[in-house]
């Protein structure tokens, strides 16, 4: 038995890793991941905004003097005040667009105006918007006549960055970051997402061609449709295995060794801080939420960490869908056939993707528990909550039952299996198998 299951096995891993197909998504994807850990130095170095002229016909006389003050716009935005017509500016060709300001503009804040000879940017829109609106401010504010009002906002102004630690059980602090913590959680659930329909549909698709050709009728003259079954499972879940497996060495590679000599020296000494806990947010040279990021992504342990979580439920769920997969393969014709089957498989994953954006939000909460350990919904939902640093007893809780609950899908699949293989020319319903699963 062990002896065919193996060749049985061998036979899909070998034909699928030796396609183009495989090896160029293999190579792809860590160049993806690449491009992902390199994006925040070539940001930075990209991000130079191009060089603006515009023309200010600043009719109230407020806005000008705030628009010119030190430090207000980039020194890529220079500005020329003018009182010539709105129509003669536009026509000059050395500018590159015109900020019309009404004389009533603090009565009216909507009244400003910015025309434009190409397209905009969403920073030069916001940059002239934030300081309008700042000068329209304290225009109202000096109706109150109130003494040295400046310095006093200036007192009170507060830039609040929450800097938030897990405590774990032996009172050692970690400084993590809900955001990443997201982001990690949606990027793995996806690979398992994507994993699971290509890997599942693939099983499927494999039964229906053998079944076409009648291979399968000369197979299990020599072999019991039960070890076809686990051996098609198998073979194809062990390419999906190895693939993963390549992604998370070459990612703990770069995460070693690449991404450090990317990143610029004070960059570097800020994550650091970052990842100790001792960032000073106030005099940070880069966005605190980047530099948590890098420094999450730049741990090799934890890098590693995530992949042997995904590896487990991976496994597990592949293994549990895939028997549900090669269930309803065996036992249909052909492939429009199962498009109508294989949605009792698909539903309870795409439940699955939906759900897992609402269990990020509130890792903790009730549903986000119960859909982690229900094995129609555990491998996606938890992996969502994983980097979110629940409590150890979920995650096995959760593990242990996928496990248990694909030997009860595989004994079932089997049933169907070894009755479905020899049936044509029928398109099975539900009834159909279910009594074919209740055979002895």
């Amino acid at each position: 038995m062990h002896s065919n299951i193996g060749i049985i096995i061998s036979r899909e891993f070998s034909e699928r890793v030796a396609k183009k197909s495989f090896i160029i998504t293999t190579l792809l994807m860590p160049l993806l991941m690449l491009m992902l850990m390199a994006a925040p130095t070539l940001i930075m170095m990209l991000s130079t905004p191009s060089e603006r002229h515009i023309a200010v016909i600043d009719e109230s006389g407020l806005i000008m003097p705030a628009l010119t003050a030190d430090g207000t716009m980039p020194e890529t935005i220079h500005l020329s005040a003018t009182d010539a017509p709105l129509d003669s500016v536009m026509a000059d060709d050395s500018f590159d667009g015109v900020l019309l300001i009404a004389p009533d503009i603090v009565d009216n804040p909507q009244k400003a105006w910015l025309y434009l000879h190409d397209a905009g940017s969403m920073e030069l829109e916001m940059g002239f918007s934030q300081v309008i609106k700042e000068a329209v401010e304290s225009q109202r504010l000096k109706t109150y006549n109130i003494e040295n009002l400046n310095e006093i906002l200036d007192e009170i102004h507060a830039d609040v960055h929450l800097q938030t630690a897990r405590v774990s059980e032996e009172g050692e602090s970690e400084s993590t970051s809900s955001m990443v913590s997201f982001g990690i959680g949606m990027v793995m659930m996806f690979i398992l997402y994507m994993f699971l329909l290509m890997y599942g549909q693939m099983v499927m698709t494999s039964i229906i061609e053998e079944k076409n050709n009648r291979v399968l009728e000369l197979v299990v003259s020599s072999v019991k449709p039960m070890q076809l079954m686990l051996g098609k499972i198998i073979g194809v879940g062990l390419v999906a295995v190895v693939q993963v497996a390549i992604w998370g060495v070459l990612l703990c590679l770069m995460s070693a060794f690449l991404l450090p000599a990317l990143m610029p020296e004070t960059m570097a000494r800020e994550v650091a801080m970052a990842s100790a806990g001792t960032l000073d947010a106030a005099t940070a040279s880069f966005d605190p939420e980047m530099l948590q990021t890098i420094a999450t992504i730049g741990s090799v342990a934890y890098i590693a960490k995530l992949f042997g979580y995904m590896m487990l439920f991976l496994i597990g769920g592949f293994l549990f869908y895939a028997s549900i997969f090669a269930a309803i393969g065996s036992a249909v014709d052909n492939i429009q056939d199962a498009s109508q089957l294989q949605s009792f498989a698909i539903l309870p994953i795409l439940v699955a993707l939906i759900f897992a954006f609402t269990v990020a939000n509130d890792p903790n909460s009730t549903i986000a528990v119960w859909l982690s350990i229900i094995p129609f919904t555990s491998p996606m939902v938890m992996l969502s909550r994983i980097p979110f640093d629940i409590a150890s007893w979920q995650i096995w809780l959760s593990v242990g039952l996928l496990y248990l609950s694909f030997v009860l899908m595989a004994w079932i699949a089997a049933k169907i299996y070894r009755v479905g293989i020899f049936m044509y020319g029928k398109k099975p319903t539900i009834a159909d198998l279910i009594r074919w699963a209740r055979y002895k």
